[in-house]
């Protein structure tokens, strides 16, 4: 079995993190570096750094941030937001990001990720995907999860894989913030459908949320954001946790 990633998540507003519920009501968060400093000690297997409001003004500020937190941090980390083009993913990862993330710009133009995939290798390019359930079935969200796609959720994971794709990153907005667990459902429609690693995101609160994540469904990867920036659970500690639980994990 492989073993089991443990990944903070830092959204960035304005060169500090943030978080919310539901992907509304936005409260700071701490310092973007500190936190990175923090997580690597404590024993994160990756970051994600996710601007969250970026746009082409502040790609540039996201850039010396993104180098900034490479001379702190001996873990992959991925970075999002505002990535619209090839020449922008390339230019962050010669920034020091080991991966991109794309969402809205993926769906708005999926040739994007072959294009990056083509350019950076596929273990460089993570689909985001921001879902939510809507009268029973998983639909894609765009623009911070405030614009409906109408995209079913498997057909756009599965066409993101075939377009080169090397990972996803699937955040439900209904659990997100919630502390009320993974979207068990969401995540086992994704993990048996694709072949590629699913990240689960959205939702954990207590330790045992990712044993059951983890024992439920197919998901490689488990991220979460508040619960570790206001230190209500240790990452080393939740490592223990899950080795304790037969739960293997790096």
């Amino acid at each position: 079995m492989l073993k089991k990633r443990i990944i903070p998540c830092l959204d960035i507003k304005d060169g500090r993190v943030v978080k919310g519920i539901n992907f509304e009501g936005l409260r700071d968060a701490g310092n973007p570096v500190e936190l990175a400093s923090r997580y690597a000690l404590e024993g994160a297997d990756e970051l994600v750094f996710l601007d969250i409001t970026a746009t082409l003004e502040k790609r540039k500020t996201l850039a010396s941030l993104v180098t900034e937190i490479a001379k702190e941090i001996n873990i992959p980390f991925t970075v999002g937001g505002g990535i619209n083009t090839p020449d922008d993913a390339e230019y962050l990862i010669s920034r020091g990001a080991d991966k991109v993330s794309v969402n809205s710009s993926a769906v708005k133009n999926p040739k994007l990720i072959n294009q990056i995939a083509k350019n950076c290798g596929s273990q460089a390019v993570v689909l985001a995907i921001d879902a939510k359930k809507v009268n029973g079935n998983w639909e894609v969200f765009i623009n911070g999860g405030k614009a409906a796609t109408g995209i079913e959720l498997v057909s756009w994971a599965k066409y993101g894989e075939q377009l080169g794709a090397g990972e996803i990153l699937l955040t439900s907005m209904n659990n997100d913030g919630t502390k009320n667990g993974f979207a068990t459902d969401a995540l086992n429609l994704v993990g048996n459908n694709v072949n590629i690693p699913v990240i689960a995101s959205g939702g954990a609160g207590s330790m045992e949320h990712f044993t059951t994540v983890f024992s439920e469904t197919k998901a490689t990867a488990a991220l979460a954001a508040s619960i570790f920036h206001y230190n209500e659970i240790n990452i080393s500690q939740l490592k223990n946790y899950l080795q304790q639980n037969n739960i293997p994990v790096r």
